[in-house]
């Protein structure tokens, strides 16, 4: 359940892809790091998405249509309209297609989108449940951010904090795993709380008003792969301070349990946005009192890259490496309860 290297991208997959040069109604097409594909239709535009849930068991329904509509806002238009692919291992499990449905419509319901269909089936050469939601949106007139829009100068910040996904996902499939690590009840109840809080939308929607130059919601490869796909696509880098990337307590605990790097590990409910200088204060002043909170960890300079850097020491990574997820891990090593 890892995602394919970019190498393997680029030789297996982009060469078959439409590009805008092919199509003039294509504005931007199949690309690394641009998690959208942006087309016209008549006197507008419209967004497009897909992305499944394959390190989740429980939820599954949930977290589809919010990681789905995620993208969509992350490009700083508001999603509207939702399909599913929801896939099961047996034409027995009727109970588990109500549920995942009846959650994808309550995270529905909660974006104010629309479930318009998909499809739905049974396969027996799957082991657990495949969900998978297709989010599309008009733009309306409105700019559409992309991944690649960050600049030197620009201000990076992040959004309530890292590793909220990965984390929450432990406490529900690996919970008796959990306990064995020496987590608590309290520990998991705190962990399963982080899932209700997955969607960047109305962040996502504030920032790009302010003018937001680039953004990217935190999912597979956490943070630190999340910084580097806006620095390859904007051909920047990002300058960032780790002491101040936020890590919630509940998220330490689980990675000193699980032996976790939380700066790798998928964190839907995470956004990252770059910001002019002078939109800076407007945007820090309008978060201030809100329940998402809005930390500056770092500034875009010249050159390439992602350069950690905390008093004397200095790292720079270079290297994308999407394949590689925290969770991923997770579920290579440890087999969930009941899976």
């Amino acid at each position: 359940m890892a995602k394919f290297s970019f190498e393997v991208m680029e030789q297996c997959v982009y060469p078959f892809t439409v590009k805008e040069s092919e199509d003039p109604d294509v504005i931007l097409g199949s690309a690394f790091g641009e998690d959208v594909a942006v087309t016209r239709v008549g006197d507008d535009l419209l967004l497009s998405h897909v992305d499944p849930i394959v390190g989740a068991v429980n939820g599954i329904g949930w977290l589809a249509v919010h990681v789905a509509c995620n993208d969509i806002a992350a490009s700083g238009i508001k999603p509207r309209w939702i399909q599913l692919l929801v896939m099961l291992p047996s034409q027995e499990d009727t109970n588990d297609l109500k549920q995942i449905m009846c959650d994808a419509a309550r995270a529905a319901e909660s974006l104010e989108v629309t479930i318009i269909g998909g499809h739905t089936e049974a396969s027996n050469g799957l082991k657990r449940p495949l969900v998978a939601a297709t989010a599309l949106a008009p733009a309306c007139g409105k700019r559409v951010v992309r991944t690649s829009g960050a600049k030197p100068g620009d201000i990076i910040y992040v959004t309530r904090g890292v590793g909220l996904e990965g984390t929450g996902i432990l406490a529900s499939d690996f919970a008796v795993e959990a306990r064995k690590r020496g987590l608590t009840d309290q520990d998991l109840n705190e962990a399963l709380k982080l899932l209700s809080s997955v969607s960047v939308v109305s962040e996502a929607l504030k920032l790009a008003d302010l003018g937001a130059t680039a953004m990217h919601d935190v999912t597979r490869g956490g943070i630190l792969e999340t910084l580097l796909e806006i620095a390859s696509c904007s051909g920047v880098c990002m300058e960032v301070d780790p002491s101040r990337i936020p890590v919630p307590k509940v998220v330490k605990r689980f990675a000193n349990a699980f032996e976790f790097d939380p700066l790798k590990m998928i964190s839907s409910g995470t956004l990252v946005a770059t910001l002019p200088p002078e939109m800076c204060e407007t945007a820090e002043a309008l978060f201030e009192n809100q329940p998402c909170k809005l930390f500056r960890i770092g500034v875009v300079t010249e050159g390439r890259g992602v350069l950690l850097r905390s008093g004397s020491e200095s790292h720079l990574y270079t290297q994308i490496a999407c394949e590689q997820d925290e969770l991923t891990r997770m579920w290579a090593l440890l087999r969930p309860e009941g899976n």
